[in-house]
């Protein structure tokens, strides 16, 4: 796993961790803006990262994790390197346990605003970081999660808006309060990421594996269909069956079905 370490005068470097030696780390959750606004892993091996829009959310980050004490803090757009197709296999495969096993989730809303000038604003339902297939495993497997408007300011934590984004989300409030995943059966599951887009399609599948305690490997191009079908046969031959959920009801429907619903 590859960190951001704090250093002096505001500034941070990457470092690479193997096995289990982990330090203690912060995570940001966010939603991404056009991929050429957002700092990668490459940007700042070459020091370019500073120029983009997207290194606000590192700064912030940064001093964030700063002010709890914490050293190091993870951002997947910076953490990753999306050119090896190995890494990024495995981080897909990863991002569940890591976001779980963070010691806060800081969640960077970029168009909620709490500046009283502000025009584009939306209020926290109305966020896009609720729409995004992605966020789904970040809002559920951190045990402590914080919601921060785009100035920085704190909106509240998971705990104390509980209610609140299970209403805006339909999933139930023991599975945001840190309930397993095994005690909801698929189709619930699956019902939470119904109305959650990607820009990949077969993101779509590939967001669920955390939350299904499945490894595949993501093969892009191979269309959300396929990978919903792969999906399943993986779901049921493992133990993520619960309730009365039996073989013959397939994720894939599942997901289309719940997808029909909410228009």
């Amino acid at each position: 796993m590859r960190l951001l370490q704090l250093q002096g005068a505001g500034s941070f470097s990457l470092i690479e961790f193997q096995g289990n030696n982990i330090p203690p780390y912060a995570i940001l959750s966010h939603t991404w803006g056009p991929s050429n606004e957002e700092v990668t892993y490459q940007d700042l091996l070459s020091g370019t990262g500073k120029e983009k829009k997207g290194y606000c959310k590192l700064t912030f980050c940064r001093q964030q994790a700063a002010k709890d004490g914490i050293d190091y803090f993870w951002v997947d757009t910076s953490c990753i390197n999306k050119h090896s197709s190995a890494e990024l296999s495995e981080a897909i495969n990863s991002m569940f346990r890591w976001y779980h096993k963070a010691v806060k989730c800081y969640v960077f809303l970029s168009d909620v605003s709490t500046a009283a000038s502000a025009r584009s604003s939306v209020t926290f339902p109305k966020s896009r970081w609720f729409t995004r297939g992605w966020t789904l495993q970040e809002l559920l497997a951190p045990t402590y999660v914080e919601f921060f408007s785009r100035e920085g300011d704190l909106l509240g934590d998971k705990h104390s808006r509980v209610q609140e984004i299970s209403e805006i989300t339909n999933i139930a409030t023991g599975a945001l309060e840190g309930r397993a995943m095994s005690r909801f059966c698929v189709e619930e599951r699956m019902s939470w990421a119904s109305r959650r887009e990607t820009t990949r399609e077969e993101d779509k599948a590939y967001s669920l594996l955390g939350i299904f305690g499945i490894f595949m490997s993501p093969i892009y191009g191979e269309g959300e269909e396929n990978a919903f079908k792969r999906l399943q046969k993986k779901i049921f031959r493992g133990p993520s069956l619960c309730c009365n959920q039996t073989s013959s009801s397939t994720p894939v429907g599942i997901y289309h079905s719940s997808n029909r619903k909410s228009g």
